[in-house]
């Protein structure tokens, strides 16, 4: 059996104030997200459910959200980015 890694990271920048996920051998688990877009951010959750991490933070970093300079999936890139160069 994998320990899960269940990481939280506070976000600035969207609607979203917070993003948790588990990150198990090189997967990504169980996203959730405090405030924002929650239809958008659950969407996000489930279709991301299981991705390796590497290939999520490449598809979701660098989106922007209207005239931000982020988004809540690009700070979801950013944490998962984080959580495995910290070793998951």
């Amino acid at each position: 059996m994998v320990a899960c890694t269940m990481h939280t990271y506070k976000i600035e920048g969207t609607c979203a104030k917070e993003v948790s996920f588990d990150l198990r051998d090189g997967r990504v688990y169980d996203i959730s997200f405090v405030a924002g877009c929650s239809g958008n951010l659950k969407a996000v959750g489930i279709l991301a459910d299981g991705m390796e991490a590497g290939e999520l933070v490449k598809k979701l970093q660098g989106l922007t959200c209207g005239m931000k300079g982020t988004s809540c999936g690009d700070r979801l890139a950013w944490a998962i980015a984080d959580a495995a160069k910290q070793g998951g």
